[in-house]
């Protein structure tokens, strides 16, 4: 590690979101000024500092100072301190005033004023109240600055550190002292083993109580990032004991502790023993009882919605089966109705057909999807609009930037008469307790979606604990049948043979289902290629970029890591024309496909016209959504995605880790998506990655052609196995707990 000495003449760019910043240092061991480059908070031109690091060579800016460290030291001489004073770091001093200021008080001044800062309304042009005002902001930055040197010596640096001072001010000294574990409770981004790690260094036990609580806190908030609510005791007791190496019997004592601090909520459910993070038991309890106040039986004249569903029928020209035509009574007659069925079972035309039936009655319909593509796919279908239900929520950041919130809720519910949720499979527990916040009573709530799909990516299996309660029987339909033009297509005939356990012909006598037999790893990733680059996108109309590459798995030799820099290769190689940026062994281009991998709701996107004039801006980028990479700019140090509509995203160099390489895609990413075409590699991997409805899921985002290649027993062993990884999830238990105490309530039982 180098260190240097000097001061920052000039800030070339800076990042305020995070810190990053690139500035010209004047040093004495140089002639011309060195340009540095690090994340920094809080630094300004004129600063006096001295710099820890290593020189690089830039590809194209040339000689660089990396800054690992940096200590601001107080000026010398006169002219350092006037060249601070008048850089601007202190709000409304200049140059002319920093020079009469000096003046006065010479090598002195910082002295003054840290010390006597009343004495600064000496100088002609500074009020008592403007003395006291510049004392406050040096005060302040002095502070900062001692707080982010004391948190490195813990490993803490950057924008965490920033969020620890501003989290705990000048008591962080005693919390980083006595309990560092409250970070990873308070402080989003402080995981357990960053905390752990610290605590380390500052000498906690590992078999302390805060270790021990905070442990098992993440051993549970852990199992969410599974898609589970709660935890059997057992499995908890398991995982924490695991991640400690401490006893069971002494987290068990800290798990009922958690329980008195209202931390946790300790249930046992079926003869089990079962703990949750407090606020998901509240969810799943908050969701049951919204759920059966909307589930109630609206009055109609049973032969009137008869009629006018056989009128609607011949204006549209449409016949419904006697399935379709039950679906449609219930959405009329019951206050929540639930339709579920596979692909080409009818669930859009049931859809279409409630849409007419209340277009002239209600005023206020609205239609909505968890994620962007799959709410326009409902608009595509329907014709009339549908948006996330982000945004039918209105989702904000809170101010200072510290999470967000849904302005449409309890006390400003959504002005609705019928709302229609589609692609309910991908719909976690969080998501739906915010949407049931804006429903009030009386209001119509369709819910349609597959049970037979993967689950959302987030906690619970909310579609599948609702049919699964019983509590819905009434206004439940489950469609099965194939209609006669859907049935024309070996993708949805196969499909829902997968789904029953049949295993289905490999034989190519198809025009939309399609098996290449390989037994070579090498001849399967030089098929995905040119099937991807050069048959499919003729074959469906479509462009490359079109065809979606589907794999059960991260890792492996047909995983997405190994998939997309292959792909990448193929259908966008480098070129002069097209700039890049190499982030963690990954290389972003010009050109590229990529994905969102996680829900980030103060992201900024704006349309623009074709003269670069934003038409329309918002917030949020969502897991799962794809777009082309259309600018790099090393000057601004930022990514431009191209997204669905015209959206644009600028990522900061330091946010990319938001974003993957998207020609392949694993099939849990694909959920609420179609393309054209889809290629599913099924080779080799853990048997555990392999299983019927991920088969499933993935054979039924296509449209007009499915091509899986491998091993043809490997695709017989994912439609036997009908084992599926586990959720523990008990919102069909809180369903069942308010039904029966509300039938006990009405003298039922």
């Amino acid at each position: 590690m180098e260190v240097i000495s000097g001061y920052i003449s000039h800030i070339i760019f800076r990042n305020e979101d995070n810190g990053y910043t690139v500035f010209e240092f004047v040093s004495g061991s140089r002639d011309d000024p060195l340009v540095c480059v690090g994340t920094f908070r809080d630094v300004s031109e004129g600063e006096t500092a001295e710099l820890t690091g290593e020189y690089t060579e830039h590809r194209i800016y040339g000689e660089q100072f990396l800054v690992k460290g940096y200590e601001a030291k107080r000026p010398k001489d006169e002219e350092a301190v006037i060249r601070y004073l008048g850089s601007g770091a202190i709000k409304g001093v200049g140059q002319a005033l920093a020079k009469r200021i000096v003046a006065a008080f010479g090598e002195d001044t910082f002295r003054i004023i840290e010390e006597e800062p009343e004495r600064l309304s000496e100088i002609k042009g500074i009020s008592e109240k403007k003395a006291r005002a510049i004392a406050v902001q040096a005060a302040e930055k002095r502070e900062l600055r001692r707080a982010m040197l004391f948190l490195q010596k813990y490993g803490i640096g950057g924008a965490l550190s920033l969020k620890v001072y501003r989290r705990y001010g000048e008591g962080l000294y005693q919390i980083l002292s006595e309990n560092p574990y409250r970070l990873a409770e308070d402080i989003e981004g402080a995981g357990f083993k960053t905390v752990d790690e610290i605590a380390k260094n500052a000498g906690i036990r590992p078999d302390s109580d805060y270790r021990v609580r905070c442990g098992t806190l993440y051993a549970l908030k852990d199992a969410l990032s599974e898609g589970h609510c709660y935890l059997p005791k057992d499995v908890l007791l398991d995982k924490s004991a695991e991640l400690l190496g401490v006893d069971r019997e002494m987290i068990w004592i800290q798990i009922q502790n958690l329980a008195m601090d209202k931390k946790v909520v300790i249930k046992e459910q079926e003869g089990t023993v079962c703990v949750y993070e407090s606020s998901f038991y509240r969810l799943e309890q908050l969701c049951a009882r919204k759920l059966m106040d909307l589930n109630v039986i609206l009055e109609n004249d049973e032969a009137m919605v008869d009629r006018r569903i056989t009128q609607l029928e011949s204006s549209l020209k449409l016949r419904l089966d006697k399935m379709q035509r039950i679906a449609v009574k219930k959405a009329v007659t019951n206050g929540v109705t639930v339709i579920t069925g596979g692909p080409g079972t009818g669930k859009t035309t049931i859809i279409n057909m409630i849409l007419k039936y209340f277009e002239s009655e209600a005023e206020n319909i609205f239609l909505c999807a968890p994620t962007g593509r799959a709410a326009k796919r409902m608009s595509e279908a329907t014709g009339y609009e549908a948006g996330t239900i982000q945004r039918l929520l209105h989702l904000t950041p809170q101010a200072g930037g510290n999470g967000y919130y849904y302005e449409k809720n309890e006390d400003e519910p959504l002005e609705a008469e019928l709302v229609i949720v589609d692609e309910m499979s991908m719909v976690d527990i969080s998501l739906f307790s915010a949407l049931l916040k804006a429903i009030l009573p009386g209001t119509r709530l369709v819910l349609a979606g597959d049970t037979d799909q993967l689950p959302s990516v987030g906690p619970g299996a909310v579609l599948k604990d609702i049919t699964g309660s019983g509590c819905f029987e009434n206004s439940t339909v489950i469609l099965k049948k194939i209609f006669r033009q859907a049935g024309e297509s070996d993708i949805i005939v196969n499909a829902h043979r997968i789904n029953n356990g049949e295993h289905i012909e490999l034989d190519n006598r198809s025009r939309d289902f399609f098996f290449l037999e390989r037994d070579n790893i090498d001849q399967i990733l030089n098929n995905i290629v040119i099937l991807t680059r050069d048959k499919l996108p003729a074959y469906v109309k479509a462009t490359p970029f079109d065809i979606q590459v589907l794999t059960p798995m991260r890792k492996g030799v047909l995983g997405v890591e190994t998939l997309n820099p292959i792909l990448q290769r193929y259908l966008n190689p480098p070129s002069p024309g097209k700039r890049e940026k190499e982030v963690a062994g990954a290389v972003f281009r010009e050109g590229d496909k990529v994905m969102q991998i996680k829900n980030n709701y103060q992201l900024t996107w704006e349309v623009r016209s074709r003269y670069g004039i934003a038409v329309d801006t918002g917030e949020g980028v969502f897991n799962g959504d794809t777009g082309i990479i259309k600018e790099i700019s090393d000057y601004s140090e930022t990514i431009t995605v191209e997204y669905d509509g015209g959206r644009l995203v600028d990522y900061p160099y330091d946010g990319l880790d938001e974003l993957m390489l998207s020609y392949a895609i694993t099939i849990h990413k694909s959920q609420g998506s179609e393309y054209p075409a889809v290629v599913i590699p099924l080779f080799n991997g853990p048997s555990m990655l392999f299983y019927r409805n991920l088969l499933y899921t993935g054979v039924t985002r296509a449209v007009k052609c499915v091509v899986l290649i491998g091993s043809r027993e490997r695709i017989g062993h994912m439609i036997d196995n009908a084992d599926e990884h586990r959720r523990y999830t008990a919102l069909d238990l809180r369903l069942k707990e308010l039904e029966g105490m509300d039938r006990e309530a009405d003298g039922f039982i």
